[in-house]
């Protein structure tokens, strides 16, 4: 039975159709659908961002098990600890803005302010509850202005541990037929070591205990802070790539006098750092195609061809479909909420070569991909 993939309302049978024209831009064709090492992913995988978070609020079993359903190969969970060692999957340790902790009165007490790599952050962290406590707060939309349609979620799912997160990924894996691997991230693990809730170890754990760590694992590790997956390199050898923004510097960089930026990290040098313990980068989607000053879309950037070069993955991050959030020359209306021709920009984006791309609506990617891979 073929998966069909539903935009709109509109479903097209994957495998059936041909690239629309309108998914080949100058900057695609240009690419000649490959890098210049000639490099053509055969099947660029799709991370479900958070799981599928433009359908249902992040990071819930919910959104995950939404993901796998709509085509994701991996689901991504942030990892942050509680107060008693356990990893959750939060966007942030801060988390104000994705629980409903703020309407607990037991917990009104726990809000407070920290410095969370260099910036003053106020409100309630999971670090000051134990795993048991967080179980009894729900998750709510992180965004509701930009996706008031998950707010009919607020209140109905928990916290899942990352334990939780990997024994659905297998559960899923089972009842689609295919292998979901997952792709963690460590959230500020810097500041983390600092108040002695190091993420490294905790996360070594938990794969090795899954069966998890080592080369073929289903698995990719992510962080911004490069000496984390370095750390984790020496722990459990799993695939990884090194997150790359395209401003500022990692934390861990900054607080050990590391001048290097992200965007330095991007160039032939710093890919030749990174090669010694990573597999690849996770880039911010800038870094990858360049956009004018206007937020066009302009050419694909060398960093492909040069991460392709050294035998390094590149997964491009985030793809979503609102306008607000895509090229100024592929946004539909004047509604920065309306969904835009996001099935374009992942077309220009394969055409360059992208191995994987993080997605928050998978089904669109995964659409996208098979149109791209039948054309």
């Amino acid at each position: 039975m073929r998966r069909r993939a539903v935009i709109s309302g509109v479903g097209v049978a994957a495998g059936t159709a041909v690239l629309p024209a309108a998914l080949v831009s100058p900057a695609a064709a240009a690419a000649h659908d490959s890098d210049r090492n000639g490099h053509r992913p055969s099947h660029p995988v799709v991370i479900g961002h958070r799981g599928a978070s433009g359908h249902r609020p992040e990071h819930t079993l919910a959104s995950y098990t939404l993901a796998v359903e709509l085509g994701a190969d991996f689901i991504e969970p942030d990892l942050v600890p509680t107060k008693d060692g356990q990893l959750v999957a939060r966007h942030e340790n801060e988390i104000g803005a994705t629980t409903d902790v703020s309407a607990k009165p037991q917990f009104a007490a726990r809000k407070t302010t920290k410095t969370i790599d260099g910036a003053s952050v106020t409100g309630w962290f999971t670090e000051d509850f134990t795993l048991a406590e967080l179980k009894t707060l729900r998750a709510v939309e992180r965004l509701p202005a930009v996706r008031p349609h998950n707010t009919i979620y607020n209140g109905l799912f928990e916290i899942p541990t990352f334990q939780e997160v990997i024994d659905l990924a297998r559960e899923m894996g089972r009842k689609v037929g295919r292998t979901i691997g997952v792709y963690p991230e460590t959230k500020h693990p810097t500041y983390f070591r600092g108040i002695g809730l190091e993420l490294e170890p905790l996360l070594a754990r938990v794969l090795k205990r899954n069966g998890l760590a080592g080369r073929t694992a289903p698995v990719f590790l992510q962080s911004f802070e490069p000496s984390s997956i370095k750390k984790l390199r020496g722990l459990v050898d799993t695939p990884s790539v090194v997150l790359l923004d395209q401003v500022g510097q990692p934390f861990d960089f900054k607080t050990s006098g590391d001048p290097r930026t992200w965007a330095d990290l991007a160039t032939p040098a710093g890919l030749d750092y990174l090669k010694a313990f990573t597999d690849g980068v996770g880039a911010t989607k800038n870094l990858v195609v360049a956009r004018d000053a206007a937020g066009n879309l302009l050419q694909p950037t060398a960093l492909i061809s040069d991460a392709h070069a050294r035998g390094l993955k590149v997964h491009a991050w985030t793809f979503r479909n609102e306008n607000q959030f895509l090229p100024l020359d592929l946004r539909v209306g004047a509604d920065p909420n309306a969904w835009g021709n996001v099935l374009h920009e992942v077309g220009v984006f394969l055409a360059a070569g992208l191995d994987g791309l993080f997605a928050d609506y998978a089904d669109t990617a995964v659409l996208a991909r098979d149109l791209y891979l039948t054309s």
